[in-house]
């Protein structure tokens, strides 16, 4: 018996197994692709948090003020901008509260000197050095590899899983089409990774 077609010598119970395994080929190849997905993801998570030398406002996520008797987060008091790619702007809702932001931000961790024209706070984002730049191009090319790394085993699970099932009547055939489904869609993800990896270098590397 072979691709799923009933001899007169098939009993029904036969041909529901073989439809079974053929079954699990499609799990075996979607698994792949779904752990494949995943780390794909997962990579484009770590890049967006390397930041790059850009303003952004959640380097302010730690640092608490204290309003009415509590310690409350910055932006429970003020609002937070990026008007340009290099600066962050803090405007208080209350105008008292702008001397609290600065001390707040200057006992914090933030390590940027704050600017108070008694009207709002400005946050200068220092220029990366050349020698920041390449490391944080060697982390992105770290977290890249990782991904990679992630990929290649998903491929690599898939494939033994197909080999495995021509033990279970998956014919030849069959399984050596399937290895190169999971082959082109480990392809296309080394592809995306590297693609996402070049697009974060120039980001980092654009002064």
């Amino acid at each position: 018996m072979s691709g799923g077609h009933i001899s007169k010598h098939d009993s029904p119970f036969t041909f529901h197994f073989s439809l079974n395994i053929m079954d699990d080929v499609k799990v075996f190849i979607n698994e792949a692709e779904e752990a494949m997905e995943m780390a794909s993801m997962h990579l484009e998570e770590a890049l967006s948090r390397i930041r790059a030398g850009r303003a952004n406002v959640h380097i302010l996520d730690e640092v608490r003020v204290e309003s009415y008797g509590q310690h409350v987060p910055l932006s429970n008091v003020a609002s937070l901008n990026t008007p340009d790619a290099r600066t962050i702007t803090i405007k208080p809702w209350e105008k008292q509260m702008l001397k609290v932001i600065e001390k707040a931000i200057i006992d914090s961790s933030v390590g940027i000197m704050p600017e108070n024209n008694g009207e709002i706070i400005r946050l200068g984002i220092p220029a990366l050095t050349e020698e920041r730049r390449k490391d944080l191009t060697k982390q992105c090319s770290k977290e890249a590899e990782t991904a990679k790394v992630s990929v290649r085993n998903a491929r690599r699970e898939a494939i033994d899983k197909l080999k495995k099932s021509v033990k279970n009547g998956v014919p030849e055939d069959v399984e050596k089409d399937s290895e190169d489904t999971v082959q082109k869609i480990h392809d296309k993800y080394v592809k995306k990774i590297e693609s996402m990896l070049e697009v974060k270098n120039k980001e980092i590397m654009t002064v």
